[in-house]
């Protein structure tokens, strides 16, 4: 067996620190600082010891039974006495700090967390069932915190320091993270990650869910079938990475995807995906590589489909020109609160874009691009759903014509406050029924009944 006690790694002491979280003894400060301060020690003494440059040809077991001798005999020297328990969590967070994220790794890895938020080194909330609570983790102290980001981020090329004081990052897993640090962020570094699901969801889930009714869940199918272009459109956190993933899963396989993404997040499930990730500028200001630049380089690499994360900017004028020039079905998301609004920003993206375009052509090249827009959301009881199913008809004037074939009618709120309501037809008939049925897709005509109930929510 490999051994790890075998010298005194000085030199790499500082770039570790003491994890600390979720106290397994009392629950007031007084006895929550005693333990992390007996943690501090063994955990210092402990870098003391170990000869880090084996730890990349061991299992995480190996380490844990040669890290386990090492606590017992450091317990020893301190005289402190830890129950089994304690000690086996003690041996669990240092190999979380050696090998992970520290006192981040058990949130992370509990599946019943959305959303992780860490402000400052001794406040960490997390979002469960559309709630967020306060939990017991915390940073020993704000260079913890800071080391955990930085982590985080060099894995992916990024960085932050006072000169970059935000980033967009990922984890391994896909997970989005949002990083701010001094002097923008006053009480200490802000650090959020929106958890990426181990499970895919799917549609038949977001069914399951309550989040789209099955009738509405046919009619999404036929429209990415039928090569209809989409734009999902709702607010922070409200799905739309989600709903694009399942939406995803009905392009055929055969067909050549481009993916343009800030983080790359979305799951596409076909053999043929290219995946594009857009690069910060680098400590010189130079190499910065935007959305915009892939989109522009993504129409001649032959894609059948452009599938674009988000739109934020000029990017969504290169993205309406490649839906109006032979690359039908392709799908964009947006942050917006309701369908008409996200047609709105799409028109103001096109002015960020630099480009000497009247707004009435604007709103022409919108509505000849956009053929669906989804709006989903995030309701005051943490659930999210399906809210309206438009389809954009046109251009009349000066005003971009739609009309809702579905929507989630709220009817009340439950005695927990729950959310109450149904999705229901609007009783009109989309156009896209003749492209749908122009590649063999034949919807059922009642499914578009006026005031049909599809669901109850």
């Amino acid at each position: 067996m490999w051994k790890i006690g075998v010298g005194r790694q000085v030199s790499t002491i500082e770039n570790f620190e003491a994890p600390v979280e979720k106290p397994p003894v009392a629950a007031n400060e007084v006895a929550i600082d005693r333990f992390l301060g007996l943690k501090t020690k063994i955990h210092r003494k402990l870098l003391d010891r170990i000869n880090l440059s084996v730890l990349d040809k061991l299992s995480r077991e190996q380490i844990q039974g040669e890290v386990g001798h090492l606590v017992l005999t450091l317990l020893v020297e301190e005289d402190a006495a830890l129950n089994a328990k304690e000690r086996e969590q003690l041996v669990d967070e240092v190999l979380d700090e050696l090998l992970g994220l520290g006192p981040l790794e058990p949130l992370l890895a509990d599946e019943t967390i959305t959303d992780i938020l860490v402000n400052g080194h001794k406040a960490v909330f997390v979002e469960r069932k559309g709630r967020l609570v306060k939990e017991a983790t915390r940073f020993q102290d704000e260079q913890h915190l800071l080391r955990i980001i930085q982590k985080i981020v060099s894995a992916v090329g990024r960085r932050v320091d006072e000169s970059s004081p935000f980033v967009d990052a990922r984890l391994a897993d896909g997970s989005r993270v949002n990083a701010i640090v001094a002097p923008l962020a006053i009480d200490g570094s802000l650090l959020s990650i929106r958890k990426f699901a181990k499970k895919r969801i799917s549609m038949e889930r977001l069914v399951e869910f309550g989040s789209v009714p099955a009738e509405v869940a046919e009619v999404m199918s036929a429209i990415v079938r039928s090569r209809r272009n989409v734009l999902i459109s709702g607010g922070t956190g409200s799905g739309k990475t989600t709903l694009l993933n399942a939406l995803s899963s009905f392009i055929d396989g055969g067909e050549r995807i481009v993916t343009i993404e800030d983080s790359a997040e979305l799951q596409l499930q076909q053999a043929h995906v290219a995946r594009l990730e857009t690069r910060p500028p680098n400590i010189e200001g130079r190499g910065e590589v935007t959305q915009r630049d892939l989109v522009k380089n993504a129409l001649r690499m032959r894609p059948d489909r452009i599938i674009v994360g988000e739109v934020r900017a000029g990017e969504a004028f290169d993205m309406l020109q490649a839906m109006n020039t032979g690359h039908d079905g392709s799908m964009t998301t947006v942050h917006a609160n309701t369908a008409r609004d996200a047609l709105s920003r799409i028109e103001q993206m096109i002015g960020m874009s630099g480009i000497d375009i009247s707004p009435t052509s604007a709103r022409a090249q919108i509505a000849s691009a956009i053929n669906v827009v989804i709006q989903i959301g995030r309701q005051s009881d943490g659930r999210r759903r399906l809210l309206s199913l438009s389809e954009v008809i046109g251009l009349e004037g000066q005003t971009i014509t739609m009309q809702e074939i579905f929507r989630f009618k709220m009817a009340g709120r439950s005695e927990d406050g729950a959310v109450l309501g149904r999705f229901e037809a609007t009783g009109i008939r989309p156009k896209f029924l003749q492209e749908a049925a122009d590649h063999g897709i034949q919807l059922p005509a009642e499914l578009f009944r006026p005031a049909l109930q599809l669901g109850s929510a």
